[in-house]
């Protein structure tokens, strides 16, 4: 796993990178005709980063003379379908769009995706205005294997923070909490069932909802695992009091049936004024602020994650971009991959609110223009203390399963330390079979 220290600074040798690539394609002529003609097929997750790339694929098409067929599908189903279509060696895709903190290891582990390195460094492929070097320390060190290889290209950083309901919050005389106490004790203040009315919504239902309470774990501190990856922590004391909390605001304070809530539920429910705050990704604000959808579009706050007992930092998730290995049209895909994480779409993710860009130069743009001042200040106040939200680990989709598995139960009343315990039981050879591959 790469610990805050290691995102925030990465390795001497690994950041060197950027900057020698920056310099290779400097001053060189660059065709983005030069395959004209072909067609690749693009995978891609259904979230606000595959929206941007959708929203300016004839864009890219204009500019390559490349056709482009995309497939967007829920993450639930896109995410297996990559793995197995990867694996089998014959997938249907030339790009594909993943989540670092799921797909990173496995694919790393399988050697599935190109390594995009000497990709990089050639000026026949790379435009000198791609500017790698542009790259943030984080979203680099979270492209980066463990061997060095750089197999994706980053898309986007996701930063975990609270929106909330200025209306409401003003109605009752209170202010945005700033402690987790505080939030708790606020939401319970403004929950009243009989009003349908509810002081927090989170992801409840099993797999989706670990990042809830991983959010609430770092608050005392904690990763789930030790930082060589093989030494599970989810059943310490720290890890038992942020069960404790997950189960108190989700049990006393969330809508009926949050058990059963992904975002889009937990996005519905607070868009339709029933629900105080809610805790989730950065990308998520574009339809609460949009008076077409929203009830509350003009009453929209957004918060920075309040601080635990023991420390302040907001959980972290990156998305990348790929070429598999078996691809017939690799260096069309890879002109996609570059197009997809230049300067231009990076700004154009946060002016449309999709999500913070892993680009240093995105916020001195002029044009710069996001959803609300309020969701800009709060994301590059996030970023400074940014932490990764789920471990970097092979099985992580298990350990999501298993774990949330125990989450639910907590929302349905089950003892918080007995979950724990079993769940981390259930996972611990899980984790080490993976060790051994």
């Amino acid at each position: 796993m790469i610990g805050r220290r290691t995102f925030l600074t990465a390795s001497t040798a690994t950041l060197a990178a950027p900057a020698l690539i920056s310099r290779a394609v400097a001053q060189s002529a660059f065709n983005w005709q030069q395959c004209k003609g072909q067609t690749i097929s693009v995978s891609l997750t259904k979230s606000p980063r595959a929206d941007n790339l959708l929203a300016h694929q004839k864009e890219f098409e204009a500019l390559t003379g490349i056709k482009v067929v995309s497939e967007q599908l829920p993450e639930q189903q896109q995410r297996p379908k990559m793995v197995m279509e990867l694996a089998s060696g014959n997938p249907s895709f030339d790009v594909t769009h993943f989540s670092l903190h799921v797909s990173k290891r496995i694919i790393g582990t399988g050697k599935w995706l190109e390594d995009l390195r000497p990709y990089l460094a050639d000026t026949k492929l790379t435009s000198p205005d791609y500017d790698f070097a542009d790259t943030g320390p984080g979203p680099l060190a979270a492209i980066t294997q463990p061997d060095g290889r750089i197999d994706s290209l980053p898309v986007e950083t996701d930063l975990w923070l609270i929106y909330y309901n200025k209306k409401i919050f003003a109605d009752h005389g209170l202010e945005m909490p700033k402690t987790f106490d505080e939030m708790l004790a606020t939401a319970r203040k403004l929950t009243d069932p009989a009003k349908n009315m509810y002081g927090f919504v989170g992801r409840g239902v099993k797999n989706a909802n670990v990042p809830v309470w991983t959010s609430f774990l770092l608050g005392e501190g904690q990763d789930t695992v030790t930082p060589d990856g093989k030494t599970l922590l989810t059943d310490t004391p720290d890890a038992i009091w942020a069960g404790e909390y997950y189960k108190s605001i989700m049990r006393d304070c969330a809508p009926p049936g949050v058990v059963g809530f992904n975002w889009n539920e937990c996005q519905t429910s607070f868009m339709q004024g029933n629900v105080a705050m809610w805790l989730d990704g950065v990308g998520f604000c574009p339809p609460l602020v949009d008076p077409t959808v929203s009830k509350i579009a003009d009453h929209v706050g957004v918060g920075l994650i309040p601080a635990g007992p023991k420390a302040h930092y907001c959980a972290m998730f990156n998305d990348g971009i790929g070429i598999p290995a078996r691809s017939k049209v690799k260096h069309a895909a890879y002109l996609y991959c570059q197009w997809a994480t230049s300067k231009k779409m990076a700004l154009n993710l946060v002016n449309m609110g999709g999500g913070a860009s892993p680009r240093l130069s995105t916020y001195k743009e002029p044009t710069l223009k996001p959803p609300t001042q309020e969701w800009l200040t709060t994301l590059l106040e996030s970023l400074k203390i940014a932490r990764l939200g789920l471990p970097e680990i092979v099985p992580v989709t298990e350990f999501r399963d298993v774990i949330g598995i125990a989450l639910t139960n907590m929302i349905q009343g089950a003892d918080v330390a007995t979950e724990l315990h079993k769940a981390t039981e259930t996972f611990k050879p899980v984790l080490e079979a993976s060790l051994k591959t």
